[in-house]
């Protein structure tokens, strides 16, 4: 597995979304007349949003080393098809917690809307979740790839999957609709009917501030 390898290039995506995020504060915010205050806001918001993930990022990283090193390889075929099982419902149940905690439940809320308070924070978090959903996602449908059962059953899948792809970013700019949203809600769903189908039953388990970003 090249999971080190992964994270490395999902924090870097993630770092680009931030500091675009934050540019794009400070570009609103340089204009004139009465949308001044509101755009220093949104870029204080942002900020904020910034230096708490940072912080959440390096104490991740340091858990995340300290897991690779405890964590055993599996030698046998049954050892690797049980890790595989252990590993998809790890990386879905991560894909599911981040889609309802940042995504469906705050859209539901209506902290996507415009005039919202905080609609700034809740669309940075919403868009980091919805790449962090979909990165654990892809992770989930290759460790589904050593296990049978499992990898019948989350094949089909792979498009629904692949689908998502763009929508962390549309989630980020406030431009996510009813349609993007089931889209999550939908795949979330059948990744884990097909999981239990195949004995590996997912159970949502929202990711802390550096698994979002790490």
């Amino acid at each position: 597995m090249s999971l080190p390898t992964t994270a490395v290039r999902f924090r870097r995506a993630l770092t680009a979304v931030l500091l675009s995020c934050a540019l794009l504060g400070g570009a609103t915010a340089c204009g004139s007349g009465g949308g001044d205050k509101t755009a220093a806001g949104q870029a204080d918001e942002v900020s904020v949003a910034m230096a708490a993930f940072a912080e959440a990022d390096a104490a991740a990283s340091a858990e995340e080393a300290e897991a690779a090193a405890a964590t055993p390889s599996p030698s046998t075929p049954a050892e690797k098809q049980k890790f595989a099982k252990t590993r998809f419902v790890a990386n879905a149940g991560l894909a599911a917690g981040a889609t309802y905690q940042w995504i469906i439940k705050p859209y539901k809320a209506g902290k996507f809307k415009k005039g919202t308070k905080g609609r700034t924070f809740a669309l940075v978090k919403a868009g980091l979740a919805g790449a962090f959903a979909y990165n654990r996602l892809k992770a989930a449908s290759e460790n589904a790839k050593g296990d049978p059962l499992l990898s019948k059953a989350v094949g089909p899948l792979t498009a629904g999957i692949d689908s998502l792809k763009g929508l962390g970013t549309k989630l980020r700019k406030g431009q996510a609709g009813d349609a993007d949203i089931g889209a999550f809600e939908d795949v979330i769903n059948s990744v884990k009917e097909a999981g239990k189908s195949a004995g590996a039953t997912v159970t949502d388990k929202v990711p802390s501030a550096g698994q979002l970003t790490g």
